[in-house]
């Protein structure tokens, strides 16, 4: 039974890595926790378990271990390890869910891998047009309404934003003008630059006005010796 399904099997791992890669390289451009292998090794995985839940038992060689008298009956259930893969994925959503400096981070990253895993359960059971639809919905949930709540302004945002800063002082300067434009610092880093001076990137949280690139990346040009580099 598996051989001559062997190349449908093939194309079924290989369109829940390009599903899962797709979120995963939306994730990969916003510097999140979890990336494009993270997100391809996930619906991968979750392909393969549902595969081998369906093809990958000999029913054959059960039969033949029945006694003698019985109605040659055998239940196979290929839900149960589907339904593991929903538990099981949650260790490592949430090993990406983390408390920096009182703000929690990483919980739509989290949720990405546990959808993930479902379009890669969707594809291993044949359910192909389910799995794209649900690829395209993640997608625009993730960038649409992400653009949505910018232009409302109500809620929290994480922003990366980089810049060089020609000391310690004028960075020290750049990130409290920052922090008096309403965002919330959630963590730093800073490294030295080649020929003098520092750049420091941060992870800040902002509301409206700092909602969008635009605001920022004024507010940093207005510090002086502020060379902005990333504002995303």
């Amino acid at each position: 039974m598996l051989r001559p399904m062997t190349p449908t099997l093939l194309l079924r791992l290989a369109l829940a890595a390009l599903l899962g890669g797709l979120i995963g390289l939306e994730r990969e451009y916003r510097a999140k926790e979890a990336g494009l292998r993270t997100h391809f090794l996930v619906a991968l995985g979750s392909c393969l378990f549902m595969i081998v839940s369906q093809y990958g038992f000999d029913l054959g060689a059960v039969l033949a271990t029945l006694p003698p008298g019985s109605d040659g009956s055998v239940r196979v259930d290929v839900s149960r390890v589907a339904s593991q893969i929903v538990s099981g994925i949650g260790f490592i959503g949430a090993g990406m869910i983390v408390l920096q400096k009182r703000f929690v981070v990483g919980l739509t990253s989290a949720a990405g891998i546990w959808t993930t895993a479902a379009i890669g359960v969707a594809v291993g059971g044949g359910l192909y047009a389910i799995a794209g639809a649900a690829t395209a919905l993640a997608l625009a949930g993730l960038e649409v309404f992400r653009l949505v709540d910018r232009r409302v302004g109500t809620a929290k945002h994480e922003m990366r934003v980089v810049f060089r800063a020609p000391d310690d002082a004028a960075a020290e300067a750049a990130t409290a003008a920052l922090v008096a434009a309403g965002a919330s610092l959630a963590a730093y880093s800073a490294t030295p630059v080649e020929g003098g001076g520092v750049r420091r990137s941060l992870r800040i949280d902002t509301s409206a006005p700092l909602a969008r690139p635009g605001p920022v990346l004024k507010l940093l040009c207005g510090v002086p010796g502020i060379v902005p580099e990333t504002v995303e």
